[in-house]
């Protein structure tokens, strides 16, 4: 039998010790700084109701660019910087891909159906292998070059017809590009209920997936009151939510199959799936969500995109002028700009860049779920936080960007350019948008194509110039608020470019 001697003891309590500081260490880490909270309820009195992204930066100024703030059951990690969000949406993506359960949004309404709340696994990969098939690449995006110019087109006449409608104008236009490539359909020149719908659902998505918008959220024990209980109107608001999600899912999903079994189909996403996978119950429905997802997600952004493109304009005339006689030179005034002159319009492709930067489509994004405790720059991020990139924040950094707040194409040009916000008004990671080709493209094409016809001006009224304010809605995607701007052609030569043939005689 063999005796321990005390040195034998020592060094397996040495052992021990070494290995519960191993395992133990992550939870000694610190969380990242930020405002302190109170007992129980954390900081759930610090948490803005509106427009976080800026309270965020904010908090950012006193507490660095890593911010940890806790909320009853839950820390949320905010990252106002993009090396941070790189070293960790991107570079440990297999840990930060995940996305939290919303409960109003997400479970009641049903949102978590579509990519950008599916959580992270076999369903989410799917979604985004079909969708890469049409649009993941510039290359495969090559083959609708031809529908977003015709849409772009389109959509220059319905300006020049009544430029006072321009937001309406825009949505039309985004609609009728991602319709066509989701389930080949083609819009109805008024008034189109499917992209009457899509804009109605899409707006709700906005409201319902706001952090804090609805108390349920908050205390989740609330999803089992009745609608008609004091406090359960949210149930009353879900059910009817919830049926404009669905439609806007199955009415067109419903009509490829109709037009499929009639041989009357156009090739779109989602007849060339139907016709390609083995279908089970689970592939239509991973088909469906897809084309729903590409379909809620692409539209929305490029509007956003592009009605911030026209602010812009309205109150940068010098910028207008200075892209506009690029396109002249290059484009000359015989005929519209197309997709393949791009890379000839670096002043143009700059001014996307700066529209991008200046208003981000999406200022705070969705959050990223951590699905394991990581160690990130000394800080403990525990399993389960939920982690925001804070992309305003980002993209107004003066550490990055000189002079911030000041819309300036020629930034990222010469031989110092400042980065590209595409890098990262996207998102990150696995998370990142699939359809960053198809909004790039389609926005640059409405960019170059109305600058090379129209001019953009304030409103004058009786003398007065009515000044635009640059402002945004709050929620998950930001839009310019409403503005009136001036939208006449530039000659009667642009004019004539933007009629088709037959309504000029």
């Amino acid at each position: 039998m063999v005796s321990l001697t005390f040195l034998d003891f020592s060094l397996a309590a040495l052992g021990v010790f070494i290995l519960h500081r191993f395992f133990s260490s992550k939870r000694r880490q610190s969380l990242p700084p930020g405002p302190k909270g109170l007992p129980l309820i954390g900081n759930v009195l610090d948490m803005p109701s509106s427009y976080e992204w800026l309270t965020f930066a904010k908090w950012g100024e006193q507490w660095g660019d890593i911010i940890s703030v806790n909320l009853p059951g839950q820390h949320l990690i905010i990252l106002n910087s993009a090396h941070d969000a790189v070293e960790m949406l991107e570079k440990k993506s297999n840990i930060y891909s995940d996305r939290p359960t919303l409960l109003m949004g997400g479970e009641i309404v049903g949102w978590n159906s579509t990519l950008a709340l599916t959580r992270y696994g076999e369903r989410f990969r799917e979604y985004r292998r079909y969708l890469t098939r049409i649009m993941g690449t510039k290359s495969a995006l090559q083959s609708y070059h031809n529908l977003i110019e015709e849409e772009t087109s389109k959509f220059l006449r319905r300006l020049l017809q009544t430029p006072e409608h321009v937001h309406k104008h825009i949505r039309k236009t985004a609609g009728a590009i991602i319709l066509m490539m989701a389930y080949g359909y083609a819009v109805e020149e008024d008034e189109d209920p499917y992209v009457n719908q899509v804009d109605k659902a899409v707006t709700e998505f906005t409201i319902v997936t706001t952090p804090g918008a609805f108390l349920v959220d908050v205390l989740p024990v609330l999803r089992y009151l009745p609608s008609w209980f004091p406090g359960a109107g949210f149930q009353r608001i879900a059910s009817e939510w919830r049926e404009d999600l669905r439609q806007m899912a199955d009415i067109p999903y419903e009509l490829v199959k109709q037009k499929m079994r009639e041989g009357a189909a156009l090739p779109s996403f989602t007849s060339r799936l139907l016709e390609s996978e083995k279908l089970t119950r689970e592939k239509e429905f991973n088909i469906k969500w897809s084309a729903a997802s590409m379909y809620s997600g692409g539209a929305d952004t490029t509007v956003s995109a592009i009605y911030s493109f026209f602010l812009a304009m309205t109150l940068n005339p010098e910028a207008q002028i200075k892209a506009q006689k690029e396109i002249d030179v290059v484009v000359g005034n015989d005929r519209l700009p197309t997709i393949a002159d791009r890379d000839s319009l670096p002043y143009v492709d700059a001014l996307l860049k700066e529209v991008l930067r200046y208003n981000p489509i999406g200022p705070l994004g969705l959050p990223h779920r951590v699905s394991d405790d990581d160690i990130y720059a000394g800080y403990l991020i525990p399993k389960g936080s939920l982690v925001f990139a804070n992309i305003w924040a980002i993209a107004h950094n003066p550490k990055v960007y000189s002079n911030p707040s000041a819309f300036n194409p020629d930034r990222y040009l010469g031989s110092n350019p400042e980065p590209d916000p595409r890098e990262f008004v996207f998102g990150f990671g696995r998370r990142i948008c699939p359809g960053l080709n198809l909004a790039d493209t389609s926005v640059f094409l409405s960019c170059a194509m109305v600058l090379s016809v129209f001019d953009i001006s304030k409103v004058v009224e009786d003398g007065v110039v009515i000044e635009p304010v640059n402002e945004c809605t709050t929620g998950t995607i930001s839009h310019p608020k409403e503005f009136r701007c001036s939208i006449k052609p530039r000659s009667s030569k642009a004019a004539s470019l933007i009629l088709p043939e037959a309504a000029r005689k």
